[in-house]
């Protein structure tokens, strides 16, 4: 899917949007993110449930780029 620019239309960023909150509703984000949570409060990391929100949505995000190239036969 690739981040979205600036100057794309506006059913585009949509997509992404959409795209974005169904990673976050899914259940294996929801797991990811409460296990990089407990993690990060054993390390003392700061604001552990921002941290760990951002690492797991980057995780899911790159997994779908890699997925996509894959399917694309893009690098």
């Amino acid at each position: 899917m690739g981040v979205p620019k600036f100057d794309s239309p506006e059913e585009e960023i949509k997509k992404w949007l959409n795209q974005i909150a169904l990673i976050c509703l899914s259940e294996d984000f929801q797991n990811l993110k409460k296990e990089l949570e407990k993690l990060y409060l054993q390390s003392n990391i700061e604001n552990v449930q921002l941290a760990a929100f951002q690492d797991a949505l980057y995780a899911f995000l790159a997994q779908e780029e890699d997925e996509f190239s894959f399917r694309t036969g893009t690098n």
